[in-house]
């Protein structure tokens, strides 16, 4: 049976932020995969001017439990505005997702 998982696509505006918000992102323990996606150039209206800009594209995994928190924490750090958040939630088969699940979970204080 296959688990679900939440995937989570924003762009940022160079590799070094990218990099250094997967790594954050990573010691939280919020994703358990953040894979850059590579430059992108991205056309938009924005405060009524058509604007373009070279960004990076991150693709997060994280688990149903930990989405909504991984979007705040990206939302506190991001150095955009309006960062873009696109966000579903997909099927893994069943490995993936079960490494997913436990890689998001949050350890515990004994």
């Amino acid at each position: 049976m296959n688990v679900p998982v939440v995937l989570m696509l924003t762009t940022l505006p160079d590799a070094e932020s990218a990099g250094a918000l997967a790594q954050a992102v990573l010691e939280a323990r919020l994703a358990a995969c953040v894979t850059r996606l590579g430059a992108v150039e991205s056309h938009y209206h924005w405060k009524g001017a058509l604007e373009s800009s070279e960004e990076v594209q991150v693709l997060l995994k994280t688990s149903v439990a930990r989405s909504e928190e991984l979007q705040r924490f990206i939302e506190a750090r991001h150095p955009y505005e309006t960062p873009e958040f696109l966000v579903w939630q997909a099927d893994a088969s069943p490995g993936y997702g079960q490494w997913v699940n436990a890689e998001t979970q949050r350890p515990l204080h004994v």
